[in-house]
């Protein structure tokens, strides 16, 4: 028996189940009748009109409506929904024992200790018909669940099948019951609307209980002689056909389970039995220790039993409901009707597999518990609880898909719980010594492990790891080496379902969900009033999971909601999309629609995916208080505004964030003053002159209005206000408004029509208003006031505001992230590259030295050139006046003409936000102060992770797009943010993309810059100005898809420039070493440099082969250099003479790491060539060629981005977002 509902009460006498709602009816021998919500476990109502027991109540199968019957005679008709009863029924002369409402007729049944039925109309309130033919009390009258009979029990011994078919024809004519009352037969107890059937004879004494199949034609009875008799029916006799014995004392009540075939009876010996309807034998009996058991009754719908005992009732299913399922890949495997099933996913599609045996031994739950499945050999292991809990491991045949009718032996074993834990490897739990049997797939013992705690159970916990649980904790317990994973106190846990990258557990209990990682870190707990039944992650790291009434979510935060109320309990198995996949209790599977707009909503903003979330805000249909709660709980008051239509709550909201013209819509329409007051407070917070103004003159506020005008310079209004004074007699506020104002003669008017002469005179006096002064001196007569002696009047004038009669910008920045330091995540030491002074090109080339070279010629040849050697100090190539030729430069762009008129915001949403709002940008990001998303989009679209060389080019965008004024000493500094194109055409709320430092042209100066600086051989210098163009284009903008595609090109010139720059400058540092010398000169010629450059590369590499004494490899940079169209003769007769001794000795005297027949790219790290065909790897950001050992290393040529990382691709430019 499972208890799913106890209550402690009065005896139950009568219970009856709603056909929809989870509710219960429990009438008591105290008077009472109790309404339960057996779900919750909450009592709803209570009925207390009846005087004595109530024996019987029953509710209606549609309306809102419930019948009783008391000792006291009476049928009462409730209402629940009015709390009340609507009317009692009299006619019974003695207590009554039931009542039923009729399926289908507005019909109630009631049977009663005077002897008879009764049959009434409820909707007419009169009695109907009088069965007679008892002559005992009886016990139980019911009607017949699809036919037109009634069955009774009576003390007398007998059980009597009724036919009320005239009943029904009658009622069917549109005549009146009370006219048919009155052609009823004049004996009262006579009536021909219903006559007995059968009476059903065989019981030794008073039977208590009968009820009818719901859909065999049989009844089953109980009685005072201790048994349970079942007897058949068919159209003209019914007989015994067998007798259940095993009660000890008097049977109370009894009836067929509607879903399987058994009889559950129960007695006054305090239990509840359970009978085989076909074998007749019985198959449990519960047990209570001291209470009498008087009343069954049986959910409609479904699987549910209720029985009434002396201290209250229990609500009990006799079985487990729930399919023992497994998901493996996209197919779910489920055991139903005795057999094991296949259901594909994707297909939608069912397969019988093979058929599980189902043991004949005689009790209950016998059904799989759970299954656990190898998919790579086919496996199938189905536990259940058979002999205290046993296992059968079935290899499910290739070719049985879809045919199900091979029935193959199965290979058993007992133990508490088996899982599989590897391919073709299963856990047993042996509970006797706790310790877990590993087995093979021939049922063999592998090995045995004992278990770290005492267990009951034990669950899959990825490969070789089980997860074991005991009463109040669960374990992750490695078998191979047998040490304790991850420990975790929990209740009792009943399921585990694992995420479907095994990092994230639920483990679910009856009430509860506790979700942690694969080590069994705790992360969050829920719970639930409801019992939990199930759950599936699905792929955004969601737990959903299901209640008996509701599917719902867990965000990985422990924030939860609903998701969709369920009608009937199911069991998920999967979640596609907005699809979930369940089983339902009767093993069919169900695809669910649900709408994940909430969860993903919140999702996304505890990620703090702010464009998502403004993306859903703009096209889902989001509302609710809830929702509204939620984001003011979360800080997000200004997401919040966008749902709510209620104008106090849009008022609180809109203070709260901040949004100043939001708050002033709402309060014009609620027009009330505490409204009017806090909008002048939060706009003076924010510097809002004219909406401060509007709020105090709407609440006539004229000494803050006086005080808000003296501040902000605005003097023809204070002088309006204080006239408006002096109109409305206030005359502290009118003098406060004249000292203000400081006006004088204003205050010695006041002061005298006030009454004050002496204060009046005093003032004239000092500021030298004679005129007046004399006047009020005559006025006085001999009590004019004296004047101090000594002292020095001070003229008191009000302060000159600095900025006049406007709003202060109130800008916000949120904090950049560069705070927290930015690790360097690149290489420990930097390269100095500032020896340029001594940088040079050429190698002394003194072609005399070479031995086997005969020809004075060419020694007096290169004397002339000049070439310098080692050790010139002037460096540099010696070439002056080297023009490069126009191809080497980049194309301009015209984007820096740029306004710079300031126009004050109107305070509301900060336009920093609004910015990173509307773009994808990360230089746009950087401007408005919010590092951590540009941070974010260049490691998405770039790859980038070395973010410490652009730390000054964000501090740099950030400063630039913004301007910043002084007001006061003792004000703040306000900012600014300034725009891209602004122009005085532009609509003034309209936010233009921010003004950014850095654009396209700049880069093309540094373009020039590098290519002089490498022409004279300044390779520190050129290298630096090519990292900076490198380190500057994630966060240049430009405008058009052609300027795109240019700032592409620039970044493959100017990689190809710092590759050869490097190897430049290793080649230098490797003096002693001339075989490596060669080789980087040699690969210096394979990178893509502009042809002046590309002539002195080949003559430099020329040079060093040719002193090393390797002819051919020379003669290669010579021909090269001679096919490239040199213009300096001295180059070309020196590549010719160099050609023609190689041709005397065509041989080189050292190996080189070079092929120059073969095309190569050379590696930015190791600076070696990687042929065509060999494997390589690249940076996402600059595209330079790695060998693949630098796979996840810093590129070392751009200096930010991590070789071979995922990157979206270069983002620049609005046209490639639109």
């Amino acid at each position: 028996m499972l208890t799913k509902f106890e209550t402690k009460s009065n005896r139950v006498k009568g219970l009856s189940f709603h056909s929809k709602r989870p509710w219960i009816l429990a009438s008591l021998h105290s008077g009472v009748i109790q309404l339960w919500d057996y779900r919750m476990g909450t009592l709803i109502d209570r009925f207390d009109e009846h005087d004595g027991p109530v024996r019987g109540v029953h509710f209606h199968k549609s309306q809102p409506l419930f019948v009783s019957g008391g000792d006291d005679y009476k049928i009462k008709v409730w209402n629940y929904k009015l709390h009340r009863c609507l009317f009692t029924l009299l006619g019974h002369l003695d207590y009554i024992r039931t009542v039923q409402f009729h399926h289908e007729c507005p019909w109630i049944v009631s049977a009663s200790d005077d002897q008879t039925i009764r049959i009434w109309n409820w909707q007419s309130r009169t009695c109907i018909s009088v069965l007679t033919g008892h002559n005992h009390y009886v016990m139980c009258a019911s009607f017949h669940p699809k036919e037109d009979l009634v069955v009774s029990a009576s003390l007398d011994q007998t059980v009597r099948v009724w036919d009320i078919g005239s009943l029904r024809k009658k009622t069917a004519s549109p005549t009146d019951d009370i006219l048919r009352l009155s052609q009823m037969n004049t004996d009262f107890f006579g009536g021909v609307d219903a006559v007995v059937k059968y009476v059903l004879e065989g019981h030794d004494r008073g039977v208590n209980w009968a009820s009818f199949h719901p859909t065999l034609p049989l009844i089953v009875s109980g009685a005072d002689d201790r048994q349970v008799k079942i007897w058949r029916m068919n159209d003209t006799k019914a007989w015994e056909v067998d007798t259940l014995r095993g009660h000890m004392n008097n049977v109370s009540c009894v009836l067929f389970h509607a879903k399987q075939d058994i009889i559950v009876s129960n007695s006054e010996d305090k239990s509840i039995r359970v009978w085989d309807a076909t074998k007749r034998t019985g198959l449990q009996t519960f047990r209570r220790e001291h209470d009498r058991f008087w009343i069954l009754s049986a959910h409609p719908e479904m699987n549910l039993l209720a029985a009434g005992h002396d201290s209250g009732m229990i609500v009990f299913k006799l079985e487990r409901e729930r399919p023992a399922f497994t998901v493996s890949g996209d197919s779910l495997f489920y055991v139903k009707d005795r057999f094991l099933r296949a259901y594909d996913y994707s297909s939608d599609k069912e397969v019988q597999l093979i058929p599980i045996r189902r043991p004949g031994s005689n009790s209950l739950n016998q059904l799989p518990r759970s299954i656990s499945y190898s998919p790579t050999e086919n496996a199938v292991l189905v536990c259940s609880d058979i002999e205290g809990g046993s296992y059968e491991l079935y290899v499910v045949p290739k070719d049985s898909y879809g045919r199900g009718d091979t029935v193959q032996e199965a290979k058993r074993g007992i133990g508490g719980s088996a899982v599989f834990v590897a391919r073709n490897r299963f856990a047993v739990l042996e509970k006797s010594s706790n310790q877990v049997l590993v087995k093979n797939l021939k049922n063999e013992i592998v090995k045995k492990s004992p278990l770290p705690i005492a267990t009951d159970a034990i669950f899959y916990a990825g490969t070789g790891n089980l997860l074991c649980r005991s009463e109040d904790r669960v374990v992750i317990f490695d078998l191979q080496q047998r040490i304790v994973l991850g420990d975790l106190p929990t209740s009792f846990v009943r399921y585990v379902v694992w995420s479907p990258d095994m990092e994230s557990v639920a483990l679910l209990s009856k009430h509860s969900i506790v979700i942690a990682d694969k080590k069994l870190a705790h992360r969050c707990t829920l719970h639930e009033t409801i019992r939990v039944k199930s759950g599936v992650w699905d792929d955004n790291g969601v737990f959903i999971y299901t209640t008996l009434t509701h599917i719902k979510y867990c965000l990985p935060n422990g924030d939860s909601g609903i998701i969709k109320t369920l009608d009937v309990p199911v069991y998920t198995t999967k979640i596609y999309k907005n699809t979930i996949f369940c089983l339902d209790r009767d093993g069919k599977n169900r695809p669910i629609i649900i709408d994940s707009t909430e969860y993903v909503f919140k999702l996304h903003l505890l990620r703090k995916r702010y464009d998502q979330v403004m993306g859903m805000i703009k096209n889902s249909e989001l509302c609710g208080q809830a929702m509204i709660a939620y984001l003011q709980q979360k800080g997000f008051p200004q997401v919040a505004l966008y749902f709510v239509k209620d104008e106090r709550t849009r008022f609180n909201l809109a203070i709260e964030s901040g949004n100043i013209e939001k708050a002033l819509e709402s309060a014009k329409k609620i027009d009330k003053n505490d409204h009017w007051y806090r909008l002048g407070v939060e706009a003076l917070r924010q510097g809002n002159a004219g909406i401060v103004e509007y709020a105090y003159q709407r609440t006539k506020n004229f000494g803050r209005l006086s005080f808000h005008y003296l501040i902000t310079g605005n003097l023809d209004k204070l002088s309006k206000v204080m006239k408006i004074a002096e109109v409305n007699n206030d005359i502290m506020g009118q003098f406060h408004d004249a000292l203000y104002l400081g006006n004088v003669r204003e205050r010695v008017k006041i002061l005298e029509n006030a009454g004050h002469l002496p204060l009046a005179y005093i003032t004239a006096s000092i500021h030298g208003l004679n005129d007046i002064a004399e006047r009020l001196a005559s006025e006085l007569g001999d009590n004019v006031p004296s004047l101090p002696k000594g002292k020095k009047a001070s003229l008191l004038i009000p302060p000159s505001p600095v900025l006049s009669a406007g709003d202060w910008p109130l800008l916000l920045v949120s904090k950049g992230i560069f705070e927290g330091g930015l690790d360097d995540t690149g290489r420990g030491t930097e390269e100095d590259y500032e020896e340029a002074a001594d940088a040079d090109w050429g190698e002394g080339l003194d072609i005399a030295d070479v031995d086997n070279i005969q020809n004075g010629d060419i020694s007096m040849v290169l004397d002339e050139e000049g070439l310098h050697d080692e050790n010139d100090e002037e460096g540099g190539w010696e070439l002056e006046d080297l023009d490069l030729p126009p191809d080497a430069e980049t194309p301009k762009t015209g984007q820096n003409a740029r306004s710079s008129v300031f126009v004050a915001p109107t305070p509301g949403m900060p336009v920093s936000q609004i910015w990173v709002q509307r773009s994808s940008l990360a230089a746009e990001h950087a401007a408005a102060g919010n590092f951590e998303t540009a941070i974010r989009l260049l490691s998405r679209q770039l790859g980038i992770k070395n973010f410490s060389p652009l730390k000054s080019q964000f501090i740099d965008l950030h400063m630039g797009s913004h301007s910043y004024l002084r007001a006061f000493t003792s004000a703040p500094v306000i900012s600014v943010a300034v725009e891209r194109g602004w122009s005085e055409a532009a609509v003034p709320n309209v936010r233009g993309p921010p003004a950014l430092i850095f654009n396209f042209s700049q880069l093309d100066e540094k373009l020039k810059a590098g290519y002089r600086a490498t022409t004279v051989g300044k390779f520190s210098e050129a290298l630096r100005h090519f990292l900076a163009i490198l380190h500057t284009i994630p966060l240049v903008v430009v405008e058009t898809r052609r300027e795109v595609d240019e700032v592409k090109e620039l970044i493959g010139i100017v990689k190809e420039y710092v590759l050869g720059v490097q190897m430049e400058l290793k080649r230098k540092e490797m003096k002693d070493d001339p075989v490596r010398n060669q080789e980087l000169a040699a690969y210096f010629t394979h990178c893509t440099l502009q042809t002046p450059h590309m002539r002195l590369a080949l003559v430099n590499a020329m040079t060093v082969c040719f002193k090393a004494q390797n002819m051919i490899t020379a003669a290669d940079f010579a021909r090269r250099f001679l096919d490239s169209s040199p213009t300096n003769e001295k180059q070309i007769k020196m590549a010719r003479q160099v050609l023609q001794a190689a041709e005397r000795n065509m041989k080189d005297a050292t190996q080189l790491n070079y092929d120059f027949r073969n095309p190569f790219v050379v590696c930015g790290a190791t600076y070696v060539p990687i042929y065509r065909g060999q494997k390589d790897v690249t940076c996402p950001y600059c595209s330079t060629h790695f060998v693949p050992a630098q796979q996840g290393q810093l590129c070392t040529v751009c200096d930010l981005a991590v070789v071979g990382s995922d990157a979206s691709g270069l983002l620049c430019s609005p046209s490639q977002v639109r």
